[in-house]
């Protein structure tokens, strides 16, 4: 089951002020209404709306039930996707298996509205805020709102890597990756050890890290006799990572910098960066490659792992202002294959290998809500309450039918000179 948070009985109006207080757009409402109960009809789901049920599914497929519908639909009708996000934090819905629910509406998330009203995007869907622009100053503040969070807060669901980012697990006998909770470790580090030898990372590899985590590339890589350059601009990141490393005996062979990607300096036999393009924003995805040319040493070589989204949606939302944007990770934009590939165009980089693993990512999520899960107790300890929890499954669940549904993939790069 995905859902073990019981519903907030009081939501704080000061932490959460769009998720305690229910707008009243009685047109707006209506209208989806409408185009919910429409859509929902076509789709493999059973959704209960005021005694009535909706869908095409038969007994077994994912249940949902809309709690309190005037709540719900005026805040899908004056948020769209945010009032859809925003009513599962307050508990105006639930669902039996979250993420069976949500991989329903991943599939069909290009087709659920009408085209004639697709075409109105523009005009009714919020725009990114000029306020989460990635410059210097924007970016360190929006990686803050994440990846500051806590570091015990990531602690409770990530393995004892602490990596953040998708694992590559074994074939399992049917083909797919073979991924229980005791191989999550050995997964993380297969992940990373690819990376490394696409980068060709061996004794005196001098390299560059853009995006530290909490250090277990920069390990890894250390563990191999390479001199590694790791910059953050998370300080709660490098704090950690520094101890990790120091308490590896390892700081005598990586530097951990807080420093933005666009002031390092120097030239390095190998780069990696692990998910770390997805929150550079497409404004400044040329200024990202053009550093990577820069800073690559001659015959060097780039690994990059990204997440990737089909290029038409990149397109269609790539301005738009959503539910992750302002409660997860602002100002990030996911690029697509065509994308990564294009932005190289300008630096003399090229794509020398690509490899897919966006069901391996669909499994490392599955577990990370597990364990979130699991750990509820903990998590309210350290002081985030039931619309935080919400919050998280929500991200957790909503990633996880992203990549369980085929609308997000994950890929390792090789780069080299053309």
């Amino acid at each position: 089951m995905s859902v073990i948070e019981v519903a907030p009985t009081r939501i704080d109006p000061v932490r959460w002020p769009d998720v305690a207080e229910v707008p009243r757009r009685p047109v707006r409402a209506a209208a989806a209404r409408f185009l919910f109960e429409r859509a929902v009809a076509r789709l493999p789901l059973r959704v209960w709306i005021d005694g009535a049920v909706f869908g095409s599914g038969g007994a077994a497929a994912p249940r949902m039930r809309i709690v309190r519908p005037e709540a719900f639909f005026n805040r899908v009708g004056a948020g769209g996707l945010i009032g859809f996000g925003e009513a599962y934090q307050a508990g105006d819905w639930e669902a039996d298996d979250l993420t069976a629910v949500l991989t329903v509406f991943a599939s069909r998330v290009s087709t659920l509205i009408p085209p004639a009203l697709q075409r109105l995007r523009p005009v009714v869907v919020p725009r990114m805020p000029r306020s989460q622009r990635n410059t210097v100053a924007g970016a360190k503040r929006n990686i803050h709102r994440h990846y500051d969070l806590s570091n015990e807060l990531f602690a409770t669901f990530l393995d004892e890597s602490m990596a953040y980012s998708s694992a590559v697990f074994e074939q399992g006998a049917d083909g797919g990756p073979r991924a229980v909770e005791d191989a999550l470790t050995e997964a993380q580090h297969r992940k990373i050890d690819r990376l490394l030898d696409l980068a060709d990372v061996g004794p005196g590899t001098r390299v560059l890290e853009i995006g530290t985590g909490w250090g277990e590339l920069a390990l890894r890589a250390a563990e191999r006799g390479a001199h590694v350059h790791t910059i953050t601009i998370s300080a709660e990141q490098r704090d950690l990572a520094v101890e990790r490393i120091a308490r590896a005996g390892l700081a005598d062979r990586v530097e951990v910098e807080l420093c933005d990607y666009r002031r390092v300096r120097g030239t390095y036999d190998a780069i990696v960066s692990v998910e770390m393009i997805e929150a550079v924003g497409e404004e400044y995805w040329p200024i990202y490659f053009g550093v990577l040319d820069r800073r690559l040493a001659p015959g060097g070589r780039v690994a990059l792992q990204s997440i990737t989204m089909p290029h038409d949606r990149m397109v269609a939302s790539r301005a738009t202002y959503t539910w992750i944007h302002k409660y997860i990770f602002p100002g990030g934009l996911i690029p697509s294959d065509d994308a990564v590939r294009k932005a190289t165009a300008a630096t003399r980089l090229r794509v020398a290998d690509s490899r897919s693993y966006g069901l391996h990512y669909a499994e490392t999520l599955r577990l990370w809500r597990e364990r979130f899960n699991r750990r509820a107790d903990e998590v309210e300890e350290l002081g985030f309450d039931h619309v935080f929890r919400r919050m998280w499954n929500l991200y957790l669940s909503w990633s996880e039918a992203g990549f369980r549904s085929g609308y997000l993939d994950v890929r390792q790069y090789l780069l080299m000179e053309a």
